[in-house]
């Protein structure tokens, strides 16, 4: 069990994909997100998730991410955030909004 501080130091975010790269240097079939955390600025991450999505469905696509782990080398890469998904037989269904809302908004 965690408590409610443990829960607060974990800072989640709307952020919008701006942009998709197949990232080809690693084993596992993944892509390099590019996202939108409006204020926060632009941050990368990778995610293997290229059973569910295409590039062109994920461009555009409002995201749920943990902004504030520390930087992590993958291959080539360094991933700055970590987009949040559910995981099922079928791959990872990503967590997104119900409706559009601005960059950068805290999930709580």
């Amino acid at each position: 069990m965690i408590n409610w501080d443990d829960f607060e130091k974990i800072d989640l975010r709307v952020g919008t994909v701006l942009r998709v790269e197949t990232f080809k240097e690693v084993k596992k079939p993944a892509y390099k997100l590019f996202i939108d955390f409006g204020d926060l600025g632009e941050k990368k991450t990778s995610a293997q998730i290229t059973d569910k999505y295409t590039p062109e469905k994920l461009v555009g696509k409002q995201v749920i991410a943990v902004v504030n782990f520390p930087p992590k080398q993958i291959a080539n890469f360094m991933s700055e955030c970590l987009v949040l998904g559910a995981i099922g037989k079928e791959g990872v269904t990503l967590l997104t909004t119900d409706e559009k809302v601005l960059n950068g908004l805290k999930i709580g």
